[in-house]
């Protein structure tokens, strides 16, 4: 059985229905619950849950520094390539967008990862657009063994693989996944995916699934808030990641929390999610699942990223930039969309400590892992 499987028994309408309908009440259990039940992930997504958000909040500050202790691990992305053959409206890489092109060598690759090395980052995310003609499995792998010397843990962030295709990844010495599906919805998912490989609403949303069989350290998740119902999108994605958690266990569950941003294309949210909304989902998932990674990125601005610092996030982006070769090459591509936290890593650094956390720059280490078997 595959997530697809699962889902089909929680029909959005109802699940709709059902967290606009909880009480005060239920909220209160949800959060006198020991472990989390998906009706508890229902009250905490509801509007009620808004008049106890103090509350849940501190819990999940406990939950987070119980599991995690002080640390705020960094990351930054790395793009190789914004070339792509999906029509996704919502994307700066669209393939109908005249913007300029470009595929990093793998030279140009060494020379954009050694920057990023020198700010001090040994978690790297790789990105691409999804151009498998041009970057394909052996051009990842020829980069990933090529970088690998210089950081301690490499994700990825491109097309589905199939289950060898990722365990390719692995071989090559990549740990996590993350891979959003954008919206669960999959009647929208068709109008918004008019056409390219990434239309195939059951084959994306399978692929953690692959990756968890394909022995992926790290499986993150999470939908691009804006597009779908806040409620439903928000519900799906806490239900992936506890069918994830129960049948991968050997994998780190993680999620993460994009809402849109400003890119080429000019394409507006659907639906406007709220800070408080936001601010909800990320205690939620937290009380979900108190072992998961939560990633918030520099999507959001600075201020909001340093309020919801204390309240379960566990990985912050910092330094980004979503143009390949953006930090050798300033300017000369364009980006999959605006950033809005343009802090550098060494004053990200600084704010966190400020802020009575630790930054911590190496998720992971291959010795570690070797040790543990």
């Amino acid at each position: 059985m595959s997530f697809v499987d699962t889902i089909a028994h929680y029909p959005a309408q109802r699940v709709r229905d059902q967290i606009l309908s909880c009480s005060e009440l239920q909220v209160e259990q949800a959060l006198a619950s020991e472990r989390l039940s998906l009706s508890d992930l229902q009250a905490l997504l509801s509007p009620a849950a808004q008049a106890y958000i103090e509350p849940i909040a501190q819990r999940s500050h406990r939950l987070t520094q119980q599991r995690f202790g002080n640390n705020i691990y960094l990351y930054t992305p790395m793009y190789l390539s914004n070339e792509c053959s999906n029509g996704c409206k919502y994307c700066g890489f669209n393939a109908s967008n005249k913007i300029p092109r470009a595929t990093l060598s793998v030279d140009e690759i060494e020379r954009e990862a050694r920057i990023i090395h020198d700010y001090g980052f040994r978690h790297i995310l790789l990105l691409t657009g999804e151009a498998q003609k041009l970057a394909d499995n052996r051009y990842l792998v020829a980069a990933i063994e090529r970088i690998k010397p210089l950081f301690s843990s490499i994700s990825i962030e491109v097309y589905p693989m199939d289950t060898d295709g990722y365990r390719q990844m692995v071989a090559a010495g990549v740990d996590g996944l993350t891979l959003y599906q954008e919206t669960y919805d999959p009647v929208l998912y068709e109008q918004l995916h008019p056409y390219g490989k990434k239309r195939d609403y059951h084959y994306r949303l399978e692929a953690p699934d692959r990756a968890g069989q394909a022995g992926l350290r790290r499986i993150g998740i999470g939908a691009l808030l804006g597009l779908g119902d806040f409620a439903t999108e928000a519900f799906y994605t806490g239900l992936h990641a506890h069918y994830l958690a129960r049948h991968y266990w050997r994998s780190q569950v993680s999620i993460s929390f994009p809402r849109i941003r400003p890119a080429d294309g000019g394409f507006a949210p659907l639906h406007e999610i709220s800070d408080m909304e936001l601010t909800q989902m990320i205690c939620a998932m937290r009380l979900l699942i108190p072992d998961a990674g939560l990633f918030l990125s520099t999507r959001e601005g600075s201020r909001l990223r340093d309020a919801l610092m204390p309240l379960g996030i566990t990985h912050m982006s910092a330094g980004s930039c979503t143009a390949p070769g953006g930090h050798a090459a300033k300017g000369e591509h364009t980006e999959q969309f605006a950033i809005d936290d343009d802090r550098t890593p060494e004053a990200m650094s600084r704010i966190i400590r400020a802020n009575g956390f630790e930054a911590v720059w190496k998720d992971w280490d291959t010795e570690f892992l070797n040790a543990s078997h």
